[in-house]
This record gives structure tokens, sequence and C-alpha cells, in this order.
């Protein structure tokens, strides 16, 4: 990858104006960070959201996250703080989404990489399926494994700002030697832990487990389709006067021819 496009974020981000970015590019922003497609997508949904240079911080001190840490401590936790509510703005968008093309919402994953390829701090947002034609090396899909290491969640940083010994010490000095060899890690499912030799086995599995879990959702949105639907006519029974006759048939037609005997 060029210099010029490791550094697209950071460009992204010094921009007075981000709504003159194209909409092919920009999802949404804010006064804090601006909200862009991942132009490589990872799974079914894939945004990042992007801080903006404002003071009282440079683009070198927003460079990594590892470099915000470095930072002021409640500084660096409100650009933390900023990042997370935009990304709740995004999480709901894309549950939209899922909606309307799925019929259903899966997870949702926030996060970032432990030792990012690109300049500019940013947060991955992306659905828990993984599934994506861009899927194609061991390292990307290590990179996003959930429980793997590499992928650092959003709620587990932000807890480092109360972890005691000092978060600044400890795990947030993102150690490259550390957390490189983890995409190099043997493939797995991140679901189910099944183990696999190479992507295109995994890649497979993956969207198996994708199909499986579309099927569930559907019956399970047709139970509750048709549990309405049940509910909607027993009020509409109730708002238009008419009452089912807990009698049986047989009683009831017998209590009526008695009762024309009376009458006569």
């Amino acid at each position: 990858m060029s210099g010029a496009n490791l550094t697209i974020f950071r460009a992204y981000a010094q921009k007075s104006n981000p709504a003159s970015l194209p909409p092919s590019v920009l999802l949404s922003h804010s006064e804090t960070c601006l909200t862009v497609f991942d132009a490589f997508p990872k799974s079914i949904f894939h945004f990042l959201v992007i801080p903006r240079v404002r003071p009282p911080f440079n683009v070198y001190q927003l460079a990594n996250l590892r470099s915000l840490l470095k930072c002021e401590k409640s500084n660096a936790k409100q650009i933390l703080t900023d990042l997370s509510q935009e990304a709740d703005n995004v999480k709901r968008m894309i549950e939209s989404e899922m909606l309307k093309k799925y019929g259903f919402k899966w997870e949702i994953w926030m996060g970032f990489h432990a030792v990012p390829s690109m300049e500019h701090l940013h947060l991955h947002i992306l659905s828990a399926d993984l599934c994506s034609p861009r899927m194609k090396l061991k390292k990307h899909y290590n990179s996003f494994h959930p429980k793997l290491g590499f992928f650092l969640h959003l709620s587990d940083v932000l807890s480092w700002f109360d972890a005691e010994p000092s978060y600044y010490q400890t795990i947030s000095q993102l150690k490259m030697s550390e957390y490189e060899p983890l995409l190099k890690d043997d493939l797995s499912c991140w679901k189910c832990d099944r183990s696999f030799s190479n992507m295109p086995k995994l890649k497979s599995h993956l969207q198996e487990e994708f199909d499986k879990l579309s099927d569930q959702e559907k019956v399970k949105a047709e139970r509750k389709r048709k549990r309405v639907d049940s509910v909607a006519r027993t009020s509409t029974k109730q708002t238009s006067g008419e009452k089912d006759d807990p009698r049986p048939d047989k009683l009831a037609r017998e209590s009526e021819g008695s009762k024309d005997n009376n009458e006569d």
C-alpha cells in the first residue's frame, strides 16, 4: 500500500468540512468524529470511526491508540468517549439496515487493532459474521477474531483507565512484538472454535454458520409474527364486542333447543 493511502485517514480527519467527502467514503460526521466506509470490508457491515483533529490534540498524538494513551489521561479518555458515542449511532444505523435487508439483527463488534496498518486512530465497527469477499488472508481474519487478542474491544480499552496497576505501565504499551505474532496463529472459527487448515475452508464454514443463524432467526420471526397476529385478532374481537361462547358447540345447541321448547 502506498504512503499516501496509509495516511488517508489523517487527511480525512484534518478536513474542516467532512461533508465534502464523497458519499462512497463518508457515512456520517459530527463535531468530534467522522465515520467512513471501510474500503476493504471484512464483514457484511464494516465502518471506521475516526477522531477529527482538534485542540488539544495534533496528528501525531492521534496517530494510533498507543500514541493516544501517552497523552493526558482525561483528554485521552474523552477522545475514546467521543468515538464510543459516535459508534453507538453507527450501530443503530447498521441494525436498521440489518432488519431491512435480512429481517433480523446480529451482534456488532467495536474495537481497535493493537498494531494498525493505517495511520491515524480509527475504531472498527463491524458485524459479527466476518463473511466478506475481502476476507482473504489469515492475517485479515486473525486481526478481527474477537477472542484472539489482536482485536481490542472498545469496552476493554475504556476499562484500562480504571485498571490497576496504571494502564500506562501495562496493557496500553501495545508492544508490536507481543501482538504481531497473533496474526500467524492457527485458523479457528470465532464462534465454535473449530480449527481449519486454510482460509477457503474457514470461509465456507463461516458462511454456513451465518446461514444457520439466518434460518434460526427467520423461524423466530415467524413465530413472533403469528403471536402478534393472534393477539391482534383477540383484541379486534374484544373491541367489536364479540365474545367467544366458552361452551362446547353441542351444549350450546342443546341449550338453544331447550330454550325454544320452553317458549312454546
